[in-house]
């Protein structure tokens, strides 16, 4: 699976963060950011939900 951040669109609301948290965190300005090694999701099944829960839509999920 391959995750992208708009960070243009990126509010920090940090719904993705407390969703999947071992995918998401939050930079020092408080914006989605993936972990470092998590770039394909890392297997966590709660990567869609994390897209589906962010308010503004910033994140997307393609692939398996």
């Amino acid at each position: 699976m391959e995750i992208s951040i708009d960070k243009n669109v990126c509010i920090g609301a940090g719904q993705c963060a407390l969703a999947a948290p071992n995918v998401f965190t939050q930079d020092d300005d408080g914006f989605s950011e993936l972990l470092p090694g998590r770039e394909d999701g890392g297997g966590d099944s709660m990567v869609r939900e994390a897209a589906r829960a962010c308010p503004v839509g910033a994140i997307t999920v393609t692939g398996t």
